[in-house]
C-alpha cells in the first residue's frame, strides 16, 4: 500500500474510533471488521473506494432514512447481515432493526452522524478525475445542449407567461437605465486569459453592448480620455456578433466521480454582466414579492429551515442536477418579455457560443453556463416562477399578486437549493421536470426526518453535516493550500468531538510548521480552536494595546502588474463606486503595481491578533 493510502487508512481508523465513541446507546461500537473491509477494498480499488464507493453507501443510507426502512434492494454491491449491510453494521443497527430493517423508534443520532462522516469524509478529496470521467462530463454538457434544442417544455406555457408577466413586471417596475449601473471586473479568469490589472487596459468591445453599455462611458475614465490619440475611444476595437469570442468551457475539480464544468466569459461580457447582476439581485432582495425568499448571499435562511424541517417535517428540500445548464434561453426570453428594457440588456451581455476543450464551438441553447455573472440570479428567478406556476395550478388559483404572495410564504430559493412545503413537493418537482429541469432525487428529501440544503445536513433537528477532507497529507511548507485546508478540517473535527481525528491531522501539520497556537475563531492566524474560544498570548502590543501572537498568517502571492494613466484612474473610480467599508480597510495599498495570483497563497510568521 502506498504511503498516502496508509495515511488515509490511519485517518479512517481515527474517524471510526471517534464515531464509535460518540454512540450514546452503545458506546465503543466494534470497528475492527469495518477496518479490515476498508483496508482490503482500498488496496484493491484504490482511492475510488474512499471517494466514490463510500459516498454511494452514504446515499443508500439516506434513502433508507427517508423511507424509514432498509429495503431488500438497498445497498447494492454490499454484503448483507440479516436485514442490514454487513459494513458498519455496529453503527447501522443503532438506527435500523436487524430483524426487520425498519427504522428504530429512537435511532441513535450520533450513529447517523457517524455513518455519514465515515461515508463522506473523502468525497471531495482534491484529485484529478480520470480522462474518461472528464470526457463523460464534457459529453453530457453537449447532450444537454442537444436536449434543449430538441425538447419542448410540456408544462402550461400560458400560465408561465401570465405568472412571469405579473410577478417580474412588479418586481422590475421601473424602467432600467443602464447608464446608472456600475460595471465591475471580477477576480476570476477570462476567455482571453486576461487577468488582474490587465482587465482595465483591454479595449475590445462587442457592438451589441453599445446601446446599453456604451464604450465611452464604461471603458473611458473621463471625457478628456475620449480624444487621447493613444488610449482614447479611437483605440476601442468593436466586434460584431459573428466575430465575438466564445466562452471558454473548462473543467475544474469537484469530486473524483466527475469534474465541475464552467464557462469562462470574455472580459467585456464579464464586466457588464456584473453590473446587471448586482441590479437584479438588489431588486429581488428588496421587492415585497421576493425579499427573503430568493437569496444570494445569506445561506443561513435555508440552513435554518432545513434544520427545523428535519424535525417537524413541514418543508421539503429539492436539489437540481445540471442546474444552470438546463435553464433554456427561450423560456427566459418568455419570462422577461414584460420587461423589454431589462431583457434586451441581459441578452446584450449574454454570450451566444461556447468553445469546448476540443476546439468545437457550440451555439448555446441554455441561458448561460456556470461562470456567467447572470447565471445565478436568472436561474433563481426561473425556478421561482416555476414554483409559483406549480402551486397556483395545484390550488386552482387565478394569477393575482395576492395569490402569488400566499403560495410563496414557505418557498425559498438559493441557487439550485430549493425549499417548498412538503405537501407541495411532488407537484413542484413535476412542474420543474415539465419545464426541462432535472431533479436530483438522491439529494432531494421530503419523507422521513433527513433534510439537506446549502451545505447543512440535518436529521430530526440535529446537525449531521460531515466534515470533508479536501487534501491529502502535505509533507513540506510548499503545500500551502493543503496545510490551510487541513488546519480547517482539524478544527471542524475537534469542535464536533472527533478528537482522535483532529489530533492526527494536527500532528501532521505540526510536523511541518512546529507547534501552532490556540486561537479565537476570527483570528487571521493558523492555529487550533477550543470550545471556550481561548487563545494564546505572546505579548501585549505597545502600539495597538492588544494581545498578540507570533504565528503563521495566510498571505496572497502577488505578481508585478503595473497599471498607469487612464486605466489606473478608471480602476480607482470603479472601485470607489462599489467599495464597502470592509473593502477600504482590506484594500491593498499597492494594487496599482501588483495583482494577487489566483489560487496561490503563502504562509509567513508575523505578529497578529489571536482573536
Amino acid at each position: 500500500m502506498k504511503s498516502h493510502e496508509q495515511d488515509l487508512l490511519l485517518l479512517c481508523r481515527c474517524i471510526l474510533m471517534d464515531a464509535s465513541a460518540k454512540c450514546y446507546t452503545e458506546p465503543n461500537v466494534s470497528i475492527e471488521r469495518d477496518m479490515l473491509t476498508i483496508k482490503s477494498r482500498l488496496t484493491h480499488e484504490g482511492l475510488s473506494f474512499l471517494t466514490i464507493t463510500l459516498p454511494s453507501f452514504g446515499k443508500e443510507f439516506e434513502k433508507s432514512l427517508s423511507c424509514a426502512k432498509v429495503t431488500s434492494t438497498a445497498f447494492p454491491g454490499w454484503k448483507r447481515w440479516r436485514h442490514l449491510p454487513a459494513f458498519l453494521q455496529g453503527f447501522v443497527r443503532l438506527v435500523f432493526s436487524a430483524d426487520t430493517g425498519d427504522l428504530l423508534d429512537d435511532p441513535d443520532i450520533a450513529a447517523i452522524e457517524g455513518i455519514r462522516q465515515i461515508a463522506y469524509s473523502f468525497k471531495k478529496l482534491s484529485m484529478p478525475c480520470t480522462p474518461e470521467r472528464v470526457n463523460r462530463a464534457l459529453s453530457n454538457y453537449e447532450k444537454v445542449e442537444c436536449f434543449l434544442s430538441e425538447t419542448m417544455p410540456t408544462g402550461d406555457i400560458n400560465l408561465f407567461n401570465k405568472v412571469s408577466s405579473l410577478l417580474w413586471g412588479n418586481v422590475f417596475n421601473e424602467q432600467l437605465n443602464c447608464s446608472e449601473l456600475i460595471a465591475k471586473h471580477g477576480p476570476g479568469q477570462t476567455a482571453e486569459h486576461i487577468s488582474g490589472n490587465r482587465k482595465y487596459t483591454q479595449r475590445n468591445w462587442h457592438e451589441r453592448l453599445e446601446p446599453f453599455f456604451p464604450s465611452d462611458l464604461h471603458l473611458m475614465s473621463s471625457y478628456t480620455q475620449l480624444d487621447d490619440e493613444f488610449d482614447g475611444i479611437n483605440c476601442v476595437q468593436f466586434a460584431d456578433e459573428e466575430h465575438e469570442p466564445p466562452v471558454r468551457v473548462v473543467t475544474v475539480p469537484k469530486t473524483l466521480k466527475g469534474p465541475r464544468i464552467i464557462a469562462i466569459e470574455p472580459v467585456c461580457m464579464q464586466y457588464t454582466q456584473q453590473a446587471l447582476s448586482r441590479y437584479i439581485m438588489s431588486r429581488l432582495g428588496t421587492s415585497y414579492l421576493t425579499a427573503g425568499h430568493i437569496n444570494f448571499t445569506d445561506q443561513s435562511i435555508n440552513k435554518r429551515l432545513a434544520m427545523s424541517a428535519s424535525s417537524d417535517g413541514s418543508l421539503a428540500t429539492i436539489d437540481l442536477s445540471d442546474a444552470s445548464d438546463r435553464v433554456p434561453l427561450s423560456l427566459i426570453t418568455t419570462m422577461l418579455k414584460v420587461n423589454s428594457d431589462l431583457l434586451d440588456a441581459i441578452l446584450a451581455c449574454r454570450s451566444t457560443t461556447a468553445q469546448l476543450p476540443s476546439g468545437k464551438v457550440l451555439t448555446l441553447r441554455k441561458f448561460a453556463s456556470m461562470g456567467s455573472a447572470l447565471c445565478f440570479p436568472i436561474q433563481a428567478m426561473y425556478y421561482y416562477t416555476l414554483i409559483v406556476v406549480s402551486l397556483l395550478t395545484k390550488h386552482k388559483l387565478p394569477v393575482t399578486l395576492r395569490n402569488i404572495l400566499n403560495v410563496t410564504r414557505n418557498v425559498y430559493v438559493y441557487g439550485d437549493d430549493i425549499i417548498v412545503p412538503v405537501d407541495e413537493v411532488v407537484d413542484v418537482m413535476d412542474t420543474l421536470t415539465c419545464f426541462l429541469c432535472k431533479v436530483n432525487t438522491d439529494k432531494s428529501f421530503w419523507n422521513g426526518k433527513f433534510r439537506e440544503s446549502c451545505g447543512t445536513d440535518a436529521y430530526d433537528g440535529y446537525d449531521v453535516t460531515p466534515t470533508y477532507i479536501h487534501h491529502q497529507r502535505p509533507h513540506d511548507m510548499g503545500r500551502v493550500q493543503e496545510i490551510i485546508s487541513l488546519v480547517a478540517s482539524s478544527n471542524h473535527f475537534f469542535m464536533k468531538g472527533y478528537w482522535k481525528t483532529a489530533r492526527l491531522i494536527r500532528s501532521w501539520i505540526e510536523s511541518i510548521l512546529g507547534k501552532l497556537p490556540t486561537i479565537g475563531k476570527n483570528s487571521p492566524a493558523l492555529g487550533w480552536h477550543s470550545f471556550l474560544n481561548e487563545f494564546t498570548v505572546d505579548r501585549m502590543s505597545k502600539k495597538l494595546h492588544r494581545p498578540e501572537i507570533r504565528a503563521y498568517v495566510v498571505k496572497p502571492v502577488y505578481y508585478n502588474d503595473s497599471l498607469e494613466g487612464w486605466s489606473a484612474l478608471l480602476k480607482f473610480f470603479l472601485n470607489a463606486e462599489v467599495r464597502s467599508v470592509k473593502d477600504i480597510i482590506d484594500a491593498d495599498e499597492r494594487h496599482l503595481s501588483r495583482s494577487p495570483r489566483s489560487g496561490t497563497s503563502s504562509i509567513k510568521r508575523r505578529w497578529t491578533t489571536p482573536y
